[in-house]
């Protein structure tokens, strides 16, 4: 969750953090209740990477990139889907036939997104932003991971200030609620 170096470092370890989970959900049987622990700790994962990249890196995109504002608009589109569908799996059992379309159709969305961030974002950001902007931007995204929530929460705000403001909140609820039920625990 807080790994050290650049923004551009930072996101990309979470990206193969949560493909570790991936490979794990895939090399279970179906049913397995080990797949939605699984889940449960690659969508906990996936909500604070979110919530950091959506208080900061989008900012930045739309600061440093000429078409800034196009791209932070996709990403954030496809941020609310995946948000949408990890809330359905949020409710849905291992067991269940539906946990099965929707951890696929999340592992579809979040690799196509991080292919595309990894392949044209990031070098796009690194070549426009300094090392220094990318080191402090690193530093905000690793603060904001802290706090920021663990469940998905689809109708929160997805742009600053307001998701700036209420995503610590709402974090520290998640994390009582994880907390009380031991959800994301090993």
């Amino acid at each position: 969750m807080g790994h050290g170096g650049d923004v551009i470092a930072e996101l990309t370890t979470d990206h193969q953090e949560v493909e570790e989970l991936f490979g794990k959900i895939d090399g279970l049987p179906r049913g397995d209740e080990q797949r939605k622990k699984y889940a449960d700790q690659a969508v906990m994962e996936l909500v604070r990477h979110s919530v950091a990249e959506e208080a900061y890196l989008y900012p930045a995109v739309r600061e440093f990139l000429p078409d800034g504002d196009t791209v932070a608009d996709k990403e954030l589109e496809d941020h609310a889907q995946a948000e949408r569908t990890m809330k359905e799996l949020e409710g849905v059992s291992a067991g269940d036939p539906e946990f099965d379309r929707l951890i696929g159709e999340l592992m579809t969305e979040i690799r196509s997104h991080v292919r595309d961030e990894e392949d044209n974002l990031f070098p796009r950001l690194r070549s426009a932003a300094s090392e220094d902007q990318l080191l402090k931007l690193g530093d905000k995204v690793r603060q904001a991971k802290k706090t920021a929530p663990t469940r998905p929460h689809p109708s929160a705000p997805d742009t600053p200030p307001a998701n700036k403001l209420l995503a610590p909140g709402t974090g520290m609820v998640d994390r009582i609620r994880d907390a009380l039920t031991g959800r994301g625990k090993d």
